[in-house]
């Protein structure tokens, strides 16, 4: 976490970014009022309306929580079980009836800003920018969609992404654009080419780039800091405002068979490392590093956005609940920022762990077939599973109009043996996801002139090891044996041959 030289924001005015209904939404008159008593508490308020602090049937909240003694305390939380060292954290009367439960400003509780802003500026270095509470990554994804998205705007992402949140900005009007990516994530000269060429007959050109950088959802892949910059520059010259959606930012793994991993390796420059313009909004989350029942993370942005934030907030969802923010301020209070440094790292050796248990399964039970193979994910939670669907004995390819003219279908078969392959992995007793689930929704009839269908791009299957290591140690042989029995299916048929 060591400091880096940094060049100082000189944030630039991005509000035209915003959609035309955050300009017209009117504040929330009461909260206007209700916050002077925030802000001054040595006023005499008759202006609330939250009921009497002495009427909360709630005293005192003790939560046991595991020790960052150890240099590798989530090994110790995992082995010791129940006699592992623990700390008790007190949420005391006082802070509960004034604070946590009780109506609170809509950026949320300012003792739970300060513990998010501290590691802001520790991992980021980022202390010109602002933080808001939220109820976790989803909650802060659709708030941020809907300030920056008007009806008809077009918003770009990975071509494989993680389908809720683009399915919310869609229910508003926001137009989807793909961007190629391969195995280390987005293609900046694809983001340039899909800019440079934009059709203004389609409407204005995309002013929104939505990513997950590190072990991207589904396809594991992590953004090098090459790439970062280069994306960077881009989103400069195009006026592109960066959604950067981060909660496998801790989870960051070294290469397979390393000898000794470190516990301090360092987390690499996010996007909001690199921002000096204020275009880049950061979404974090506790859900992948503590719970995600918490329902709590934060966005990061400059000032100008916080306070349109903060005005929709106020008339929806208020702040985020005040027990998961205390917990979360506790935690912090309790174990100090070297704590929680020696938890996240402690943590990401044991999903390392869990990775090679999983690629080494899957060496074992599924690459041997010959039927798939896959990239070692550097972050996150999943493998991206390449089925080699050309092998298969009904896999068929189809004649098309010139490539001048844009390919206007696909040219294989290879998304229904996908969708047969996903049945019989059910009907084998596995749960896998087809990649089918997380293609980028986009307008009908797009496409990229000359490009590979995306249908014909589609022959991937996506496997977690964020389970039990029986349940990775169950599923792999029931994949390889599917794989096996699929690819020694019947002859071609003439109905497998896709519409053209």
């Amino acid at each position: 976490m060591g400091s880096i030289a940094v060049e100082e924001p000189k944030f630039v005015d991005l509000t035209h970014h915003l959609a035309p209904e955050v300009l017209v939404r009117k504040t929330n008159p009461l909260k206007d009022i209700i916050r002077i008593s925030l802000e001054n508490p040595h006023l005499v308020s008759l202006a609330n309306g939250d009921p009497h602090h002495s009427l909360y049937p709630i005293r005192r909240v003790n939560y046991e929580v595991a020790s960052v003694a150890d240099e590798d305390p989530v090994s110790t939380w995992r082995s010791l079980g129940a006699s592992a060292p623990t700390e008790t954290l007190t949420a005391p009367q006082d802070t509960l009836h004034k604070a946590s439960l009780a109506y609170g400003h809509g950026a949320g509780l300012a003792d739970a800003l300060r513990t998010v802003t501290e590691l802001n500026v520790a991992y980021h270095h980022a202390p010109h920018h602002v933080a808001t509470m939220t109820l976790g990554n989803a909650d802060a994804i659709t708030k941020v969609f809907r300030i920056l998205g008007a009806h008809g705007d077009h918003f770009l992402a990975d071509e494989f992404t993680f389908g809720p949140m683009p399915i919310a900005a869609e229910a508003h009007g926001v137009k989807w654009v793909p961007v190629r990516i391969d195995a280390g994530g987005i293609i900046p000269e694809e983001l340039e080419k899909v800019l440079a060429h934009w059709d203004y007959k389609r409407g204005k050109r995309p002013h929104v780039l939505y990513t997950v950088p590190c072990g991207q959802n589904p396809t594991g892949s992590t953004l090098s800091l090459e790439r970062r910059n280069q994306i960077y520059d881009i989103a400069k010259k195009y006026d592109l405002i960066i959604v950067e959606d981060d909660p496998y930012y801790f989870l960051q793994y070294d290469p397979p068979n390393t000898e000794a991993p470190s516990t301090q390796k360092p987390f690499p420059l996010s996007f909001l490392s690199l921002d000096v313009d204020g275009r880049v909004v950061r979404i974090d989350s506790f859900s992948k590093i503590m719970a995600p029942g918490l329902r709590l993370g934060w966005i990061t942005s400059q000032p100008a956005f916080q306070a349109h934030l903060i005005r929709y907030i106020d008339l929806s969802t208020q702040h985020p609940s005040g027990f998961p923010q205390a917990l979360v301020t506790l935690l912090l209070e309790g174990w100090g920022l070297a704590g929680f440094d020696r938890w996240v790292r402690s943590l990401r050796l044991d999903y390392q762990r869990r990775r090679d248990f999983l690629l080494g399964l899957f060496e074992r039970e599924v690459a041997r077939t010959g039927l798939a193979s896959v990239d070692v994910p550097e972050a996150g939670m999943f493998l991206w599973i390449r089925v080699h669907i050309e092998k298969h004995p009904r896999f068929r390819r189809v004649e098309h109009a010139p490539e001048e003219k844009g390919m206007r279908g696909p040219q294989t078969n290879a998304r229904q043996l996908m969708q047969e392959l996903f049945e019989a992995c059910l009907k084998g007793g596995l749960v896998i996801v087809p990649a089918t689930v997380f293609l980028l929704p986009t307008e009908e009839g797009y496409e990229e002139a000359g490009a590979v269908h995306i249908d014909d791009r589609s022959n991937f299957l996506r496997a977690t090891f964020a389970g039990s290591e029986e349940t990775m140690a169950a599923g792999m042989p029931i994949l390889g044996k599917v794989l096996r029995e699929f690819f020694a299916d019947a002859p071609k048929k003439p109905e497998d041959a896709p519409s053209t």
